[in-house]
């Protein structure tokens, strides 16, 4: 009954911990491609090749169920996979689509028609692949009509927070939000696009101010499996065994992995 969460690195784990706590019955196997990361520089299609390999080995660990954590992936290579690589007994689903439905207070699968919605100007905070991908922006307009997005890519803030060093993180918030202010000077609503940024979620609100909602993804999405798995049970994977998964150095990443989520967290080789 196991469910892959697949990441490009260590943000993974903020939707890991959330979901974690909602369905502890559940032994999840995390990935995280620690060694190619960040994926939020990289082309489509060599995210596109990192992130197939990545399910894979989920899969073989048997979760049938894989959840991309990194919005990147979700981003640069979920619709592909789904049209033409996702076999029909296996899921592959992404964090942009609970998120959307959140911020448009739709219930969890709702695929009617776009409809007007209370916010209408909304920021974006994704890397730079994400942001080029224009991903959200296509999937919200599945869904809402006449909301403003202004997307800005976040460089380095990912790096920042892979290295430890949240000194520098929060400095690059801080200049990242206050170019997203130029271009939109009163959003109503801002969007923490990549699980690393949840890790930074105070410091986003204190420099957008109080009049600003804070959508962060992990309570969203792990909401967004419980309803998933209740509709769907037969997509609980065989497997058994909770696992940490790493591309990267075992002992270092665990090492990371641990300060992230202030718990004793064991890596082993992919």
């Amino acid at each position: 009954m196991a469910v892959g969460i697949f990441d490009s690195g260590l943000g993974g784990l903020t939707v890991l911990d959330a979901v974690s706590r909602r369905l502890p019955e559940i032994p999840f196997v995390y990935y995280g491609d620690n060694a190619h990361a960040p994926y939020g520089v990289r082309d489509a299609e060599d995210v596109y090749e990192l992130t197939t390999r990545g399910v894979e080995r989920l899969w073989k660990a048997g979760c049938d169920l894989v959840i991309l954590a990194c919005n990147t992936a979700s981003a640069a290579a979920l619709r592909r996979m789904q049209e033409s690589w996702v076999p029909a007994e296996k899921r592959v689903l992404g964090v942009f689509v609970p998120l959307i439905e959140a911020l448009t207070e739709r219930q969890w699968g709702d695929n009617s028609p776009p409809r007007e919605v209370a916010i209408r100007h909304v920021a974006l905070f994704a890397t730079p692949a994400t942001v080029a991908s224009r991903a959200f922006q296509r999937e919200l307009a599945f869904r809402a009509i006449g909301v403003d997005v202004e997307a800005q890519a976040c460089g380095g803030v990912v790096d920042a927070i892979e290295e430890g060093d949240m000194i520098l993180a929060e400095a690059l918030v801080r200049s990242h939000v206050d170019a997203l202010k130029r271009k939109m000077p009163d959003p109503q609503a801002a969007v923490l696009g990549c699980t690393h940024y949840p890790l930074m979620e105070e410091v986003f609100q204190d420099a957008l101010g109080p009049q600003v909602k804070v959508f962060s993804q992990a309570d969203i999405v792990a909401e967004s499996l419980a309803d998933y798995l209740q509709r769907h049970p037969r997509m609980r994977g065989p497997g058994d065994e909770a696992m940490y998964l790493t591309t990267g150095d075992p002992g270092r990443v665990s090492d990371r992995a641990t300060q992230f989520l202030r718990r004793r967290i064991e890596f082993v080789a992919a």
